[in-house]
C-alpha cells in the first residue's frame, strides 16, 4: 500500500500559496483548505512534461477532461455520468454562480445550509439573488438536511438550493435517502439544485457517498452537480473544474453559458486534472484517505486529553474538522485569541454563519506532529 506522508515544515515553508504566506513564520498555518502533501506523481509527471515541451497555450476544445472524469466516477462512487453532458470552468465557485445566473432571477431567494462555506453567501450575493438560510439540523451525534425546513423554503418561493455535500465544514456525507427526498422536494416546486461535490473524492470508504444527479430522475430533472480534482489533489491554484449535467434540460443550461466560462479553465489545471482522474491515481488517493483518516482519529484523541470540553466530531469525508470551543469561554470567535496567544491559525467560525459562533474549523491535512503541535498551543491557553 503507498503511503502518503506530509512534507517537513521546512519545505513547507518554503512554498508561496496563501496558507504559507498569509501569516508570520511562527504561525502554524491550519486554516485554508490546502493540504501539506506532495503532489500525485502522476500530476507532477504530466505537468513537468508540458513544461517541457511548452505546452502551455489555451485550452483545447476538445479534451479527454470529461471522459476521464465519467470513468473515475464508475470507479471511485459507481456513478457513469455522460462526458457529453459536462463543460469545464475555472473552479467550482465559477461554476456555481454562472449556473446560478441562469436559474434565477434578480432578487430571487437560493437556499444554503449553514454551518457553510462562506463563499457560498457572496456567490449568491454575485449571481444578483438573495440567500435563505435553513440551517443542518444538529441531531446531537451528526448533522443532517433540514428537510421540513427546506420545504418551506421551496413553499415559500425559493427558487435554487445551494448544496455541499460532503458538507463544509462538517465533513458530513449526506445519505441517500436525504438526497433523494431533497430531489423529490425540488421537483415539486420546480427548484434547481447545485450540488458543490468538491470534497466527493475525499469520502472515506464506507461514508457511503452518493453523488446528487446519481439518486434517481428526479435529481437528474432539476440538479447540477460542480466538481473538481482541486481539494483531494492539493490543485486549487491551477484553476479547473467540470459542470456535470444528466437531463436535456439541465444539459441545455449549461450549454448554453458563455464560450468565456469555459476558455476560462486553466490549461494546466485540465492537465492535472486529467492526471489526477486516471486509474494510476487511484493508489495515490488511497493512500491519502487512510492518512487522513489516521489524521482525524488523531485530533480526537488529541482533543479528548488535552482539550476535553471541545466538541468535535469526526468527519465522513475531508480533512477539515469543526471544532464546537464554546464551553471555553473564548467568545463568538475562539480563533482570535488561538492566533494572538498559541500562534495557530484557524478558519473563523462565524463566517460559516451564525451557527458558528464559539467554532473553529481547523484543517488537519498535514503531519502528525503538525496536528500535535497545534492542540498542544491551543491547550496551554487553558492554564492561563
Amino acid at each position: 500500500m503507498l503511503e502518503v506522508r506530509a512534507l517537513p515544515l521546512a519545505e513547507l515553508r518554503a512554498r508561496t500559496s496563501e496558507k504559507w504566506r498569509e501569516y508570520p513564520a511562527d504561525v502554524l498555518p491550519l486554516f485554508v483548505a490546502e493540504t501539506d502533501f506532495p503532489l500525485a506523481p502522476t500530476i507532477s509527471s504530466a505537468l513537468r512534461r508540458a513544461v517541457d515541451r511548452g505546452d502551455t497555450g489555451y485550452v483545447a476544445s476538445r479534451t479527454p477532461l470529461a471522459s476521464t472524469y465519467s470513468d473515475f466516477a464508475l470507479r471511485r462512487f459507481g456513478w457513469q455520468p455522460d462526458p457529453a453532458r459536462m463543460r469545464s470552468t475555472a473552479d467550482v465557485s465559477m461554476g456555481i454562480v454562472e449556473i446560478l445566473r441562469r436559474v434565477t432571477r434578480p432578487g430571487e431567494r437560493v437556499v444554503v445550509t449553514p454551518p457553510v462555506y462562506p463563499p457560498f453567501y457572496d456567490l449568491v450575493s454575485e449571481a444578483g439573488a438573495e440567500v435563505e438560510r435553513v440551517p443542518l439540523r444538529d441531531t446531537g451525534s451528526s448533522w443532517e438536511l433540514d428537510l421540513d425546513g427546506i420545504r418551506a423554503a421551496f413553499e415559500s418561493g425559493a427558487t435554487a438550493m445551494l448544496l455541499c455535500n460532503p458538507h463544509n465544514p462538517t465533513g458530513t456525507v449526506h445519505d441517500r435517502d436525504a438526497l433523494t427526498a431533497l430531489a423529490e422536494l425540488a421537483e415539486e416546486f420546480g427548484v434547481s439544485v447545485i450540488s458543490d461535490e468538491i470534497h466527493a473524492p475525499l469520502a472515506q470508504p464506507g461514508a457511503g457517498f452518493t453523488p446528487f444527479l446519481h439518486t434517481g430522475a428526479a435529481a437528474a430533472a432539476v440538479g447540477y452537480a460542480v466538481v473538481s480534482a482541486s481539494k483531494a489533489f492539493n490543485l486549487a491554484g491551477l484553476k479547473c473544474a467540470l459542470m456535470v449535467t444528466a437531463s436535456d434540460a439541465t444539459t441545455a443550461v449549461v450549454r448554453g453559458l458563455p464560450v468565456e466560462v469555459e476558455w476560462r479553465t486553466g490549461q494546466f489545471g485540465l492537465l492535472a486534472a486529467v492526471a489526477a482522474f486516471t486509474e494510476e491515481s487511484d493508489p495515490w488517493l488511497d493512500g491519502l484517505l487512510r492518512t487522513l483518516d489516521a489524521n482525524r482519529v488523531l485530533l480526537h484523541d488529541l482533543l479528548a486529553t488535552r482539550l476535553p470540553a471541545a466538541r468535535y466530531r469526526i468527519p465522513d469525508a475531508g480533512y477539515l474538522a469543526w471544532i464546537d470551543l464554546t464551553a471555553l469561554g473564548w467568545g463568538d470567535n475562539p480563533a482570535r485569541r488561538i492566533l494572538k496567544e498559541a500562534r495557530v491559525a484557524l478558519h473563523f467560525g462565524p463566517a460559516f454563519g451564525e451557527e458558528g459562533r464559539g467554532h473553529v474549523r481547523l484543517n488537519f491535512g498535514t503531519s502528525p506532529e503538525i496536528l500535535t503541535e497545534a492542540v498542544e498551543r491551543i491547550a496551554t491557553l487553558v492554564d492561563r
